[in-house]
Parts: C-alpha cells; structure tokens; sequence
C-alpha cells in the first residue's frame, strides 16, 4: 500500500465545484525520503522505509544517525516508518512527495493518535446519560454510572464493563476518506473531514 508521512495542521473549509461549503483537514504530507529499501530476496517481502520531520541531532542516537547517513542524510528525520508493497521507482535517499502518490478524488486511509483526554468519568467517555433528574435526594449523582454488577451471582463486575477511566491517546484509523485538493508546490494535502490528532500531531496518510 502506497503511504506517506505527514503533519497536522489544522482545520477550514473550502468549496467545492458544486459549491458547497466542506470541512477538510490540511496536513504537510512529505517530502519524505526514502530510508531504506526492503526486498524479497533480502527481507522476505518488499517494502520502502520513509523518513519525515526534523530532529535534533543531540537528541537522536548514532546507531539512527549511521542509518540516515547511509541513505545521505547529513540531519536526521523524526518519524520512519515502512510502507509494505510501494509500487514506486525510486531508489535509497530519493524523495516521496504528494503529488507522486495522491490526486483530488482518491480515497485514503489516516493513522494517527487521538488526543488524550485523562482519566473521565462514563458520561464524556462512554455517552451515558446519567441519573439527570434530583428525585429522592440524589443531589450529587447526576453523572453516576448506575449500578455495576450482578448480586449474588457471579457478585462480582463483569469483564469489559463500561466504567470511568483513561481517554484517548490511542491509535485511531479512519477510513474511506476523500482528498479534497493537492497542491504539490507545498506539499499540502486537503482532507475531507477530521482525522485523529492534535495540532502538529504526525499522521500516516496510505492509498
């Protein structure tokens, strides 16, 4: 599956060519560089390892700076990932940009990690309605999660029971989604609807 690297930016809206008003996502997709080069007879399968993003050379170790030396990065990258079965012709060190892989029209895939909201309670997590009316003195319930478990058989909560905890900061897929416009000049890809992550949050966009 052709992929690349990219970075949130932000939300708008842009009209389309019947005039309507839609909400897209614009990410900086790439250019990533091409990292290293999986084969069949080396690997056992093909793939292409793409590099995106800037990072600080005193943050990054020497074994992944000889790595980027290699493909003839003299700065290393932030994010590497592999793309299995890249139908592309390039080599090691060449650039992957938008405009190789995606047009207006084509439906993608987006990865990327959701935000994370901490610890919350079955009303903002699981949509639970509360108790929401104060009938016999139950003035601090409003968002309770009702009851738990059963009595006396099996007396204890069951597993997979929908309770208070932690929020977000997962891995989230969307799929089916539309690209809106590409302008290849910046690297700018427009996404119909929302997609996982927040503000400059990297995301994998796949064809």
């Amino acid at each position: 599956m052709n992929g690349l690297i990219g970075k949130k930016i932000g939300m708008t809206s842009v009209y389309d060519n019947l005039g309507k008003n839609v909400a897209v996502t614009i990410v900086e997709a790439g250019p990533c560089v091409i990292t290293q080069v999986r084969t069949e007879e080396h690997d056992g399968y093909s793939a292409l390892q793409l590099a995106f993003g800037d990072r600080k050379v005193k943050n990054t170790p020497k074994a992944l700076m000889g790595h980027f030396k290699k493909a003839g990065l003299e700065e290393p990258m932030h994010r590497v990932q592999e793309f299995r079965d890249m139908n592309l012709d390039k080599n090691l060190g060449d650039e992957v940009t938008v405009g190789d892989l995606f047009a207006e029209g084509d439906k993608v895939v987006v990865t990327g990690t959701s935000k994370g909201k901490g610890f919350q309670g079955v009303v903002k997590r699981h949509g639970f309605g509360g108790v929401m009316q104060q009938t016999h003195g139950q003035h601090n319930r409003l968002r309770a999660p009702g009851s738990l478990g059963n009595s006396s058989f099996a007396a204890k909560v069951m597993k997979g029971m929908r309770m208070a905890g932690h929020m977000g900061n997962a891995q989230v897929r969307v799929r089916r989604l539309q690209v809106v416009k590409v302008f290849p000049e910046q690297n700018i890809i427009l996404i119909k609807g929302a997609i996982p992550g927040h503000k400059g949050a990297y995301v994998t966009i796949e064809k």
